[in-house]
């Protein structure tokens, strides 16, 4: 074989074997392949696409890259669950304690911020003292024990999607269903789950535009995940406004201790307890996480993860210096809340990275006054900026006062799940 016969192919719109997508990664992998033409054969991808067939051989290539996850020792289904990525999203703190607290195992390993949407990893490293970096031996321990653990995965794991995403982010290549389907999917067989939720979200704040490019792409995870021998069901989620009150990293924590404690955002508990439902089915388990919240058991579980992997709730999480409130400059309803324009305001306040390198501030972010529907009178309080200096919060009060929509008219909430996608079809 050779690069040039196999970029002719899929220029052509031919499908690939799956010995020729092996070859092609495998050769790329060992700089046989060069990125000029590795970068061909992407955007061939993104123009003529691929069948499921020639999706899942790429998936499965990806998996055999690297290591592979083996949680055989823990007891019982073990169910992941993944979100593609959105503004004040922290339903994985709020729903894996929940379904482990009703006795499902949840083995997560999760990844940073992107963009202007938050990570999983910089919200658990703001609590004083702990780690994300669980060698498996202990992972597997943690989860066992405890029935949950949060961990970064390990760079020896599906290093080709590494490799591959690097070269998508900078040829445009980025949009594309089966792309980014192989990406995530590669990462969630690797981690070793007999089972999978989706939280697929849609809308400004997120990286997917309308419902049915959520849907398409739904469709082909929930497709990968069950060719590899996952039970896997995908969720369809609004991403237009940020999601709960918090955004930034240990706000986010402290927003999840609370609603763990059913106190706080209604929308969010809500959510939160729809995909630690969906866990509980995958995982065979017949326990109503709504219970875990009443009881308690589900902020339990949350702390005794937080403290088996060094985190100390006693020491306090970081608090910013500085905490400004962003004035409404008229009267009326909340219509909406751009949620990139709040992601990118936290991303300026320090809450993610602009550069790789960039150190996250773990006290900075926002946390809103004034949700989708509030009544707001002028000088009424929109949003109460966190930042470790005056002068940042002058950086972002111009986008933020911009991101609120104030109509005459009343305003009632817009559903947040909008379909549920598993291997029988949608609905």
């Amino acid at each position: 074989m050779n690069a040039l016969e196999v970029i002719s192919r899929k220029r052509d719109g031919r499908e690939h074997s799956s010995e020729e997508i092996d070859w092609l990664l495998g050769a790329y992998l060992l700089g046989d392949v060069p990125d000029y033409q590795m970068a061909a054969w992407l955007m061939a991808v993104c123009i003529r696409g691929m069948t499921r067939i020639e999706t899942l051989a790429l998936t499965q290539a990806m998996v055999r890259s690297g290591e592979v996850l083996d949680l055989r020792a823990i007891e019982g289904i073990k169910v992941d669950k993944h979100s593609t990525g959105g503004v004040g999203d922290k339903v994985t703190l709020i729903a894996a304690p929940l379904a482990a607290a009703c006795g499902v195992k949840v083995p997560k390993l999760s990844g940073r911020a992107l963009a202007h949407t938050g990570g999983t990893l910089d919200k658990l490293e703001s609590v004083p003292g702990l780690t994300v970096d669980l060698d498996p031996a202990r992972f597997i321990k943690q989860v066992s024990e405890i029935g949950i653990a949060v961990a970064a995965q390990s760079p020896h794991m599906v290093p080709a999607d590494k490799a591959l995403y690097a070269l998508r982010d900078v040829t445009a290549t980025v949009p594309s269903i089966p792309l980014i389907a192989s990406s995530v999917m590669s990462k969630k067989i690797a981690a070793g789950a007999d089972a999978i939720v989706l939280d697929v979200k849609f809308g400004r704040g997120a990286f997917m535009p309308d419902v049915p490019s959520a849907e398409a792409l739904s469709k082909e995870m929930v497709q990968l995940g069950e060719g590899a021998g996952r039970h896997t069901v995908a969720l369809v989620t609004a991403m237009d406004n940020p999601l709960g009150r918090s955004i930034g990293n240990a706000l986010e924590v402290q927003e999840a201790l609370d609603a763990l404690a059913g106190k706080g955002d209604e929308e969010l508990i809500e959510v939160s307890l729809t995909i630690a439902r969906e866990m509980c089915k995958l995982a065979e388990v017949d326990r109503d996480p709504a219970d875990a919240v009443k009881s308690g058991a589900g902020r339990e579980t949350f702390v005794r993860m937080l403290k088996a992997q060094g985190g100390n709730l006693d020491a306090g999480l970081p608090v910013a210096p500085v905490q400004i409130a962003l004035a409404a400059t008229g009267d009326g309803y909340v219509e909406s809340i751009d949620a990139l324009a709040v992601g990118l305001a936290s991303l300026d306040l320090g809450a993610g990275r602009h550069k790789k390198e960039d150190r996250v501030d773990p006290a900075a972010g926002l946390v809103i006054q004034a949700p989708v529907g509030a009544r707001v009178a002028a000088g009424d309080p929109l949003v109460i900026v966190h930042a470790r200096s005056a002068d940042l919060v002058e950086t972002v009060k111009p986008r933020l006062l911009q991101a609120w929509k104030l109509v005459a008219h009343e305003v009632q909430r817009p559903p947040h799940v909008l379909a549920r996608v598993d291997k029988h079809g949608t609905t």
